[in-house]
């Protein structure tokens, strides 16, 4: 019996680009597709993708991707043979797959029992060190007071990670250096535990020096067999959020991969795995990768993110190979027949901005291009005209490039960046072309803290104005203004209208004309002066040198008159100044208005009105798009209002905090 006989139709229980990614495997098996939606993804590519699309309940993902009751309904209704889970959400809820056997449909991941198994990071690490898997020292036992996990991190000694036991993605995963901030910092942990994964309680082990990350692929079916897909590395880290991955692992050896595999296939057999899944191990890289030096760290019972490199570097179809296990059907190949081709990389674009902290950044995407060409993959759920929200995880885009060797994967990768356009939200585009090319993770040993490391050299701090950008987006404005100008003139027909006296163009009688252009450049005011000659119109800034020769500079249209120039990766948005367009908050506030840096929830505030407040000091915090954002005191000052409450939605540009004098 084929497959499609086996599973006709198959529902995608998430959203985003492993929807589409779902889809294209499935319409390609020649499956039926089903997609569920919450209202802000009403018009998403995936749901247009898809055969028939049904909605599911409003934006907040509690109320709709996270409804399991409601998704079954669904999978109920539409006559769904088999439901995938994406990662995220559902993907690893042992009650879900439960209920989805219950109800007769196929659930394309593990049975509940191995979710269950590890989904929990302290059970997972007590299991597996029954199969002889080695394990980072740590607490992972059920006391969760404050004194006594401060206790236990003392014990195990500075530093340490706080690590919410349901967790992943680096949400609830702490860091901490000194015994003084450990009580702040699991508070955080357990808010954020809570928040993404409805589970306060967290575990606190050693932090690993150099730590690199280094996690095995494996693959089981209902028949007994287990095998891994060789190796990924995911070193490239900020707050435990990967940003670049690659497959095979940079010295990598035979030895220490036979021994990882070894370990990471023994775990999927002491939970009888069957489906995709990743053993996550954290290798102390000083001396290189040594086969007596990684750590079990947890076992994703899912289908993860950077699948795409692994999927390169073997030839296979990791989702084509999740259906046909869940069809029952066996993997059809030993160890013996995986090999690996080539090198392979992936870099996770975000709707973040880096000069700002990484900031999550939403918005509508006034243009939107990718490269294409041998040996380059876009995985995407967002085409122009979409919009960011901020709702779910910022992702744009995952750009994943092959290559036979890893240099050459690399530069393949930073000219696919180059060659990448996205305007609208700010993103970290400029910061992964640097991080490709970056002198030390292509040559010289690196860890989790290699960013951390080079943050000023990868350009994740407040920038210089790009004032060629700024030219560029000043001559297309001014362009328009005359353009404007001449048609009103010529519209009303008269001589006088007529005269080149009257064209509004910045043209009179004198050996270089000039005028004056007043803008607004990323909401700061700026006077600008074009300069016309027989060589064409040049642009000055003043206090700031525009490069000759700049190229390479897109310009697109976004709302109210304003222009997004994007160069070199980065964004900087240019329109004329409009003087009756003034911000009355911050007027009236004199730069003690604190405000949402986006749209989020509002999940704790500080102070009171009549507080005193120190410069730097916390206000409030703001949870947006799964993380933590606090918001702290511009100045020193006393807190004259405090608006929002606790639990409420604030949206992006509220004031929060008002601080007087």
């Amino acid at each position: 019996m084929s497959l499609v006989a086996k599973l006709p139709s198959i529902l995608i229980a998430n959203r985003g680009e492993i929807a589409c990614r779902v889809i294209r495997t499935a319409r390609r098996l020649g499956m039926r597709t089903i997609a569920v939606h919450s209202d802000a993804d009403s018009e998403a590519l995936f749901v247009q993708m898809a055969d028939e699309a049904w909605r599911i309940g409003p934006a907040p993902a509690r109320e709709s991707y996270l409804d399991a009751e409601t998704i079954l309904a669904v999978a109920r209704e539409s006559g769904a043979s088999c439901i995938h889970p994406g990662y995220g959400f559902l993907s690893e809820n042992a009650d879900f797959a439960e209920a989805c056997a219950q109800a007769g449909i196929v659930f394309v991941g593990p049975p509940a029992s191995a979710i269950r198994a590890m989904g929990l990071k302290d059970a997972a690490k007590a299991l597996v060190e029954t199969a002889a898997v080695p394990v980072v020292p740590g607490y992972h036992g059920a006391e969760q007071g404050v004194e006594f996990l401060s206790e236990a991190a003392a014990r195990i000694g500075y530093p340490v990670l706080i690590k919410a036991v349901a967790g992943g993605g680096g949400k609830g995963m702490k860091k901490v250096d000194r015994p003084e901030d450990f009580a702040e910092a699991l508070a955080s942990a357990q808010r954020e535990g809570q928040s993404a994964f409805g589970d306060a309680r967290v575990l606190v082990e050693k932090y690993v020096l150099s730590p690199r990350h280094v996690e095995i692929q494996v693959f089981g079916d209902s028949h007994g067999n287990v095998v891994h897909l060789f190796e990924r590395d995911c070193s490239l880290q900020r707050r435990h959020q990967k940003v670049i991955e690659e497959a095979p692992a940079p010295g990598m050896t035979p030895e220490v991969r036979e021994a990882m595999g070894r370990a990471a296939t023994e775990a999927a057999r002491a939970v009888g795995y069957v489906g995709a899944g990743t053993v996550e191990f954290i290798a102390d890289g000083r001396d290189g990768l040594r086969p007596d030096r990684f750590y079990f760290m947890e076992m994703n019972t899912r289908l993860q993110v950077e699948h795409p490199v692994t999927e390169a570097i073997t030839g296979l179809d990791l989702v084509e190979l999740q259906l046909r296990v869940a069809a029952g059907e066996p993997l059809g190949f030993e160890q013996a027949d995986v090999t690996a081709t080539g090198h392979a990389v992936e870099a996770r674009l975000y709707a973040e901005d880096p000069e700002k902290g990484f900031l999550p950044s939403t918005g509508k995407l006034w243009a939107l291009q990718f490269p294409e060409g041998e040996g380059i993959r876009i995985d995407t759920g967002v085409e122009a005209g979409d919009v960011v929200t901020p709702f779910y995880d910022p992702m744009i885009a995952k750009v994943i490039c092959h290559a036979p060797t890893r240099d050459e994967a690399l530069d393949r990768l930073a000219q696919a960046l180059s060659q990448t356009v996205v305007a609208g939200p700010r993103t970290n585009l400029a910061f992964l072309k640097k991080l490709a090319e970056a002198e030390g993770f292509r040559s010289g040993p690196f860890d989790t803290g290699f960013i951390d490391r080079n943050i000023t050299a990868l350009g994740a701090e407040p920038q210089p104005l790009d004032a060629a950008a700024v030219a560029a987006a000043a001559l297309q404005l001014e362009e328009e203004r005359q353009a404007a100008g001449s048609a009103e003139a010529f519209s009303r027909g008269s001589a006088e209208a007529r005269s080149p006296w009257a064209v509004a163009d910045g043209f009179a009688l004198m050996p270089q004309p000039a005028l004056g252009l007043p803008l607004l450049i990323d909401g700061e005011r700026f006077d600008a002066r074009i300069e016309w000659s027989e060589d064409g119109a040049r642009v000055t800034l003043p206090g700031h040198e525009i490069a000759e020769g700049e190229h390479e500079i897109a310009l697109a249209r976004a709302e109210r008159g304003t222009y997004l120039a994007l160069h070199r990766g980065r964004q900087t948005a240019v329109a004329l100044f409009d003087p009756f367009a003034v911000d009355l908050d911050a007027a009236a506030g004199g730069g003690g208005v604190v405000k949402a840096p986006m749209h989020g929830k509002l999940i704790a505030l500080f102070v009171a009105p009549g507080d005193a407040v120190v410069k730097g000091q916390r206000l409030a915090i703001v949870e947006a798009m799964k993380m933590e954002h606090v918001l702290t005191a511009p100045r020193d000052g006393t807190v004259s209002e405090v608006a929002g409450v606790p639990g409420g939605q604030v949206a992006e540009g509220a004031r929060v905090v008002v601080l007087g004098e």
